[in-house]
């Protein structure tokens, strides 16, 4: 039982070391891979605080779609009007969030959609 016991504590401090280690890793293409995990957080974030996941049943494909449109609509010529709207939209939404608020949803004029 004692073994146990002091095994179960050897092992735990081991892994604290070893996650310790692994936290402090700077070799550059560590470095790399978790600012781009961070990322990839921070934009799946974004997906669910717009509501996508329940809005589309977190079917991947709507979303896929989505964004392919969004992206279509950066390559067109009116590509400064989107991002303008897109910007006010999102600081808004952002500043709703911070005051407590619902974010309202329009929907998107049909010249960028």
């Amino acid at each position: 039982m004692a073994a146990r016991a002091a095994l179960r504590r050897v092992t735990a401090a081991r892994n604290r070391l070893l996650a310790a280690r692994a936290r402090s890793d700077s070799r550059a293409w560590q470095v790399k891979r978790r600012e781009r995990t961070r990322q990839l957080i921070e934009l799946g974030g974004l997906v669910s605080k717009a509501g996508l996941i329940e809005l589309t049943d977190d079917d991947r494909a709507v979303m896929f779609g989505l964004f392919v449109e969004a992206a279509a609509a950066l390559r067109d010529e009116r590509r400064d009007n989107a991002l303008t709207l897109w910007r006010r939209r999102g600081k808004r939404a952002f500043q709703a969030e911070a005051d407590g608020e619902a974010a309202s949803i329009e929907p998107v004029p049909p010249s960028f959609a």
